[in-house]
Formats: structure tokens, sequence, C-alpha cells
């Protein structure tokens, strides 16, 4: 089903050989088994997985419609497997869609997938699906993730094509970042596949199961952060080619001819960019450089994330326009309808020619008559001149006149006359943090009053992000300043802390009276860049909600970059 393919809870994917560096533990009640096991007929693992099972530990009998914590109901079991299953349900708390991951509380892996759970959750990075809850309660061990109902896996991607240059150029970019910021941390995912990235609707790539697949298979690795970035070279190489780049067939894509070995993308299918093709095979053959260039491999996420950063970047392709076609006037506006060729005769009769319309210009003034009337008309033009030049003589006049008496005194209500209103304070009532591109749709709300509460020591900041262009997982982020009621705004002054920052003037229609939720509520009016920046549109405008968009970041601490409004001010 359609909602099945975009679940945070699918680590039973279809196909391929688990990474040459990761291996699984044969689990058992002891811990390690000589003899694997295969799973249930009904889970949808191939014979290249390995992985552990118990025949001793069945996957918890439960039905659609059970609760746990009486508030996450379970709905469609995904994934029956190995002594687990995997669940899409509903939170009836918050009202959404989740994912569940449930075990029996003595399964062998249930303490090393709480472990990797919790360590995940404290990750709160918004490029990995987030894990929400992990549990044990009543002999059951459950992990509950995001589910996003409005995303794609790759293996459906992949599927309808090979991906173009920009959007591959995009895949590696955002999963090298995003493993690298991970491993920093000390977390693996070792079960990076196609089923694992999810691409939303905004065109993020977000990956799923960080740490949580690889524990509940059992799987472990020597060298993670090397595992992890030949899957992502997999994933790429895939991307690029549609092809899986080992001799096996694997997530719905044909597999290598056997006995040809690794050989580079660009030599698999014409026309594919030669940086992305060697980037792939940096990454996937890291036992030495590339046959072509003799570039150093890659072996860590981060060595992939700086070797993408060197790229030159790929854009992406123009939108292609499309002429209107010609117009075409109707037959009325052609003239033929009830029109007669001659007297007495209908279209296509005799004395007309088929298709074509026969004009009929209208008769000219003719006699006396027709003199009359442009003499008439020259009279009345001539007389309406005079009267006009008289009237302004006669102002003219006036205005010297009165100029030259002391005694009078010069008033007008021409508003043209009058010296410019001075601009005056505007008040803001109330104000909300502004993130419709974020996963929670939410960025630092707790900090959002020090941004006009008049102390420039305090500020609101945004989260961290790996780049100035917000790690390049959304346009911007930003705060809705709401007026109370519609006000004419001439500018607005916005004062930043730690560098020189890029940000939009937005507003809503003067007619809104409730606050917009998406972007495309509101219009741009004005930009610019610095640390005080004033935002002055052309002319002034009317609003109750005013946003300030935040779309370029300085560097703040370590290797993030951060934006930090200390104060707003608005004029009108």
């Amino acid at each position: 089903m359609a909602e099945r393919s975009t679940a945070a809870v699918d680590v039973a994917d279809n196909g391929g050989d688990e990474p040459p560096t990761a291996k699984a533990d044969k689990a058992t009640a002891d811990g390690l088994s000589k003899t694997p096991h295969t799973a249930d007929e009904s889970a949808a693992a191939t014979d290249g997985e390995r992985q552990g099972t118990d025949p001793a530990v069945a996957a918890p009998e439960l039905h659609s419609g059970h609760k746990l914590a009486r508030r996450y109901r379970l709905e469609e079991c995904v994934t029956r497997l190995d002594g687990f299953s995997s669940w899409r349900a509903v939170d009836e708390k918050l009202r959404r869609a989740v994912g569940v991951h449930l075990l029996p509380a003595d399964h062998p892996r249930a303490r090393s997938v709480l472990a990797a759970a919790r360590s995940a959750a404290l990750l709160g990075d918004p490029r990995f699906v987030q894990v929400l809850d992990a549990v044990e309660e009543n002999d059951l061990v459950y992990v509950v993730q995001e589910w996003l109902p409005d995303s794609v896996e790759l293996t459906a991607l992949l599927a309808a094509g090979p991906l173009e240059p920009h959007d591959a150029y995009q895949l590696v970019s955002q999963l090298s970042q995003a493993m690298a910021a991970a491993h920093r941390e000390g977390l693996a995912h070792l079960r990076l596949t196609p089923g694992a990235v999810l691409r939303t609707s905004s065109g993020q790539y977000r990956i799923r199961g960080l740490a949580v697949n690889a524990a509940l298979r059992g799987i472990r690795a020597e060298r993670p952060q090397r595992t992890d970035t030949e899957a992502i070279g997999a994933l790429l190489y895939a991307a690029l080619t549609q092809r899986w780049p080992y001799d096996t067939d694997a997530y719905g894509l044909s597999g290598l001819p056997k006995g040809v070995g690794l050989i580079a993308p660009d030599q698999v299918r014409a026309g594919i960019h030669r940086g992305l093709s060697e980037l792939a095979m940096r990454a996937l053959v890291n036992d030495g450089a590339t046959a072509s260039r003799q570039e150093p491999p890659c072996t860590t996420p981060d060595e992939l994330a700086a070797a993408v950063a060197e790229m030159p970047r790929i854009r992406p392709p123009e939108a292609s326009f499309v002429a209107p076609p010609d117009y075409q006037r109707t037959t009325y506006q052609q003239g033929t309808y009830g029109q007669q060729g001659t007297y007495g005769q209908q279209p296509g009769g005799p004395g007309t020619t088929p298709g074509r319309a026969v004009p009929v210009p209208p008769p000219p003034l003719q006699g006396r008559t027709g003199k009359a009337l442009k003499w008439t008309v020259a009279a009345l033009l001539i007389a309406a001149l005079g009267l006009g030049s008289w009237q302004v003589a006669d102002r003219l006049l006036g205005e010297e006149n009165t100029q030259d008496d002391p005694g009078t005194t010069r008033t007008t209500n021409d508003t043209g006359d009058k010296a410019p209103r001075p601009a005056k304070p505007i008040a803001i009532v109330g104000a909300h943090d502004f993130d419709p591109f974020g996963s929670d749709r939410s960025e630092k709300p707790a900090g959002i009053r020090n941004s006009y509460d008049g102390d420039p020591s305090t500020y609101w900041n945004t989260d961290g992000y790996l780049s100035a262009r917000l790690g390049n997982l959304k346009s911007g982020v930003g705060v809705i300043l709401d007026l109370g009621s519609a006000k004419q705004v001439r500018s607005v002054k916005v004062s930043f802390d730690g560098g020189d920052t890029s940000v939009e003037l937005r507003a809503a229609s003067a007619g809104t009276t409730e606050q917009p939720t998406e972007l495309t509520g509101f219009g741009k009016v004005a930009e610019g860049s610095g640390t005080d920046v004033t935002l002055k549109p052309g002319k002034p405008f009317r609003t109750r909600y005013v946003l300030v968009w935040l779309t370029k970041l300085p560097p703040s601490d370590g290797a993030f970059f951060r934006g930090k409004v200390s104060e707003i001010k608005i004029t009108g």
C-alpha cells in the first residue's frame, strides 16, 4: 500500500546482501548460534540477508486495535520477522500516525534495541526519522518512530528510472553529511539500503532506522564508518545507473554481470555525470584509488562529504517553457455567425468563398449632414480648450494675489502638499516560530519572545545546521509577528547577533485574519543582509502578520551555522 512504502518501520528490506564489512550475530538464548535459522515464511527476508533468529522467541501475537500505553493503537502489521514485528499505528494523544517496532522483553536483542533507540533519540537531527519513544512494559519492548506519509522510498524512485544528476548530487550530499554528524555522536546505521532512505515532498532526503535497524537484526561491524560510506556509495551508484553495484539482484534492481567485477557507473550507462561516477567509485573501492584519476578513496562519511563539497555544484535543470497555443478566434469573431455573403445569400452559397467572411464596412458620412457633424465636433473641442485655459489662468492669478497679501494664511486640504507623516513604532502583540519545512514544524519556540522584548542582549536562535543555507534541508526559517490587526507597515528593522545574516521581509495579505501555516501565505516585500538590516519596501503595505524569514545563517559554535535574532522593530 502507499503508506507502507513511506513507513518508518520497514526494516525487512527485500533482497540484497549485507555490506561486506557488516555481519549479523546468530542470536539464541545464550547469545550466539552456530546454525542459522530461517525466518517466518511470511517475512520479507531473503537468503542473502544473514540475520539472527531464535526459534524459542516468537514475535508477539498482537492484533489490530491493540493499544500500547493506552496511547498507541496498532493499525497494520507491515513486518513480522525474527522474533519482532513492525506496525503502522496511531498516536491517539497527538492524533498522528507513527511506526512501532515490537519484540518480547526476553528477546536476546531487546536490550540492545532499547539502547540503540534511546541513543538515536538523543541525536535529534532532522535528517533522520526521529525516535519518539522507547519503552519496556508488560513483557514487551517497543520503539515508536515518526511516520512520514508524504515521503517516498528511494526504492520506489529507482524503480521509475535513474535519478537526474541534480537529484543524485543532493542524495549523496545530504546522506554523507547526515551520517558524518551521526558518527561524530558515536552512532552508525549499518543497514543503509534504498528502503532506509526517504525523499519528502520538499526534496529533502531523510534516513530511517539509525542504529535501530541494525540492533533489531543483530548486525555489527568492525569499521562502522567504512560500512556506512560503502553503503552511501552503493546508493549513489544505483541512483546513477539503476543497477545494484554487486553481482546479485537486490531491492528491485539488477546486479552487475557475474565475473566482471565493479565497473564505473559511466561504463554501465551513457551520459552519466563524470564527477558523480568517480565519487561513487571512491566510496565503493576502499581498497585503492579509482582507475580513472587516481583519486584517494573515501573511507568515512566525513571524507565523502568533503569530496562532495569540492565538486562544482550541480544545478537543477531549468524548467522548460511551453509556448501557449495560437489564439483561435471563434466563428462569431470571424464574422460568419449569421452573416450573409450578399443580399439574400447565406455563407457558402453562390457568390461567397467557403470559410471566409465577407467584410461589410460601415457606410461613410456623406453629403451636408456629414460635414455639419464634423464642424460641430471641432467647435466643441475649441470651446473646451478655451474654457480649460481660462480656469488655469484664473487659479494662477488667484494664488499670486494670495501670496502678495501678507495677511492671508494659505491652507489646503491637498494631501500632496502636506509634510510626510513621521514614522511611529507599531506594537507587536505576539510572535511565533515558523518552520513549515521541518519534521516537527517547530524552531526553538521557547526563546521566541527574546526577538522583540526590547533587550538587545537577549536573542532567539535557530537550530544548528551544517551549512549557511540551512544544510540544504529547507529554504529558510523565521519568526511570525502578530500586530493584532491590519496596520500600515513602512519598515522593519532586524538586529542579528553572531554575524551577517540574509533575511527576507514577507507579509500576509491585508485581509488575512488567521495566521498562515505555509510559506505561500506570505508575499516577499523586501530583503537584505547584515547584522543590522532595515527592510523597507517600495511603498507602505497593510498587514496583520509580518514574517522575518532567515535564508542564510552565519557560522556559530563548532561546525554549525545558526541564526540569532536579538531585536525586531516595526514602524508604520
